[in-house]
């Protein structure tokens, strides 16, 4: 029997709090969320609170050493722990591969595109130095002086 004087669920008093607690600091009304929610598996006990936490935290432990030894464990068969450690290693060498296939690539579409932008940059010199050279009409036999001379 719990004796809290609020009780887990939604009722205007707890709904009040809530919103109280999300208007003068949001996690006050957050920890109310999660009060009305899942108080009730929680039981109002401490203990009872503690072993829901640890169930909780063995589950997320036994599920990384199940994902993370996932290719340690042997299936009871030795010839087919054997295949399977053939293919494994088959499969990290074409992963290698084609890692290699793919920094070849990067590097190969890194030199087009400095290749690219240093014919642009030739282009654009190259438009420049023919734009300077008939710049107001100079003359380059006669040393591009214009000045003094009346038309």
């Amino acid at each position: 029997m719990s004796t809290a004087i609020i009780k887990p669920q939604w009722s205007p008093i707890t709904i009040g709090l809530m919103v109280l607690g999300f208007i003068v600091f949001w996690p006050l009304g957050l920890a109310m969320l999660a009060y009305i929610l899942w108080g009730e598996k929680f039981g109002g006990s401490a203990e009872k609170a503690q072993a829901y936490w640890n169930q909780g935290k063995s589950w997320c432990t036994s599920a990384k050493s199940h994902h993370r030894h996932g290719a340690m464990r042997t299936s009871g068969n030795a010839a087919f722990d054997d295949y399977r450690a053939e293919q494994l290693k088959r499969l990290e060498e074409e992963r290698r591969r084609l890692d290699e296939e793919i920094e070849a690539f990067h590097e190969y579409m890194e030199n087009l595109r400095k290749a690219k932008d240093r014919e642009e940059f030739d282009r654009f010199m190259q438009e420049r130095r023919g734009n300077r050279q008939g710049y107001y009409g100079e003359d380059p036999n006669n040393g591009g002086s214009n000045w003094g001379q009346n038309g």
